[in-house]
């Protein structure tokens, strides 16, 4: 049976997909020598390792929706699943490279963007639990199949920096923001009803008397 070990080597911006698209390179390495691979069905649940990164203050008082007051963060700050990923992994006897594309969804209703938008800087703890199957070449020459169990991992520091270039690039200067379609209606009409011409400058008049 195959013994895989998975290392993500770096990861960039995919330019021109048709949503906001991370790459990550993938090293895979078997350490049977001279043990073919035919392929790997491959999975990856990739988490949010919270715990291992300092927040600033300004950090901390943007991510008090998702995590409380920062005295309470020892109990509330827990790693938190980001999403999920497919790649098929070619035939190969020592190692490959592949490419594992994450898309980056840009919702604010979800944790991992308010997360993301919260920091300032540094890096992102990220780590990679794969799963999947393994057709390989038997010792009687073959063909077989093995899982790939869940304590197959392996952990890599996204640079903040690289997050927000990706959604720079998807969405200058702007932000997705979901919410119920009745809420719409209602600041549809006020819009129309005040003669405002834009959706930024009729949330603007409403914001105005609050932070007056």
């Amino acid at each position: 049976m195959p013994d895989l070990h998975f290392q993500i080597e770096s990861a960039e911006t995919v330019p021109f997909a048709a949503v906001p698209m991370l790459a990550f390179r993938l090293r895979v390495t078997n350490s049977l020598i001279l043990q073919a691979i035919h392929s790997i069905g491959l999975h990856a649940q990739i988490q949010i390792e919270t715990p291992k990164r300092r927040y600033s203050g300004a950090e901390q008082e943007r991510l008090q929706d998702l995590f409380g007051e920062p005295e309470r963060w020892g109990q509330t700050l827990r790693p938190m699943l980001w999403t999920h990923a497919d790649v098929t992994v070619p035939a190969f006897e020592d190692n490959v490279a592949v490419e594992l594309r994450v898309p980056c969804s840009f919702d604010f209703n979800l944790a991992a963007t308010k997360y993301f938008h919260g920091l300032s800087d540094g890096d992102i703890p990220l780590i990679f639990l794969f799963s999947g199957s393994c057709f390989y070449a038997g010792v009687r020459g073959g063909l077989e199949v093995a899982p790939i169990p869940w304590s197959k991992e392996c952990r890599f520091r996204l640079p903040v920096r690289l997050w927000r270039e990706t959604m720079d690039q998807y969405y200058p200067n702007s932000a997705w923001l979901q919410i119920r379609r009745d809420v719409f209606d209602r600041l549809s009409q006020y819009k129309t009803q005040a003669g405002i011409a834009t959706w930024e400058e009729a949330l603007e008049s409403l914001l105005d008397p609050v932070n007056a």
